[in-house]
């Protein structure tokens, strides 16, 4: 599979900087809370990213903007359908320094959903205390998609919603899927199943390559692209790979 340190960056005025490692940690100490908002359409994984982030297959703790817990038969009816109340803060108990907030995707057009992120970006871009700051945005594009990549919706965020300084990175999930759509077109040309399964994985690594490329070509000319792109593949911690890119 893809390698997870594999990323093409965005133009070097969007993506010059980089913490180190040593400075990552030091930065985390600082800030207490890592706060990140997570954006992807129903499918694209998200609660499984987050899981891995944070080391656990447990589900998170939900509380409400004042810190509140949200009750247990809340938190379960909301899981089948997302947690799609921006506001509300998700906590795994096996990394409290992580704090998420996630808000759907705009593949169905919702206008008053679309203005809500607006306005919980800017309040927390620019938020006075460190703790309540967002400090990344992960937008989750599946690769179970891979012919719809860039849509209506993801040209709209990444052309109206100015993050400021809070970096954007675009979340290549699901990246196993391209193990089918390689060995499918193997078979089209003529390969016997065992060897198109042989051969899949170099395959896959050029869809990936292709597809990645055909993403970061269209956002890329948007009006706020976004700072990174990462291809997700494999169950190895991830969590600081992605905050020393930021």
């Amino acid at each position: 599979m893809t390698d997870l340190g594999a990323t093409i960056k965005t133009t070097p005025s969007r993506a010059a900087f980089h913490l180190d490692p040593q400075m990552a940690k030091e930065y985390m100490n600082n800030i207490e809370k890592f706060r990140v908002l997570v954006i992807g359409r129903g499918n694209a994984g998200k609660t499984t990213i987050l899981q891995r982030v944070c080391k656990t297959a447990d589900k998170p703790d939900i509380f409400d903007g004042k810190g509140n817990k949200v009750e247990n038969v809340v938190v379960q009816g909301t899981l089948g359908r997302g947690y799609h109340n921006i506001e509300h803060e998700l906590v795994f108990k096996s990394n409290p320094g992580f704090v998420f907030h996630d808000s759907p995707g705009f593949e169905a057009g919702s206008a008053e959903q679309f203005e809500e992120m607006k306005k919980f970006v800017l309040d927390h871009a620019t938020a006075t205390t460190l703790k309540k700051r967002i400090h990344a945005i992960w937008y989750c594009i599946p690769m179970t998609d891979y012919h719809r990549t860039v849509t209506a919706a993801e040209q709209k965020f990444f052309n109206e919603c100015d993050t400021g300084h809070v970096p954007v990175v675009v979340l290549l999930t699901k990246v196993d899927a391209l193990n089918f759509a390689a060995i499918e077109e193997l078979l089209d040309e003529g390969w016997e199943m065992e060897e198109a399964k042989e051969k899949a994985r170099e395959r896959e690594s050029l869809l990936l390559e292709k597809w990645q490329t055909h993403i970061k070509k269209i956002l890329d000319q948007c009006k706020f692209p976004p700072k990174l792109y990462l291809p997700l593949a494999g169950k190895g911690c991830i969590c600081n790979r992605w905050l020393y890119l930021m």
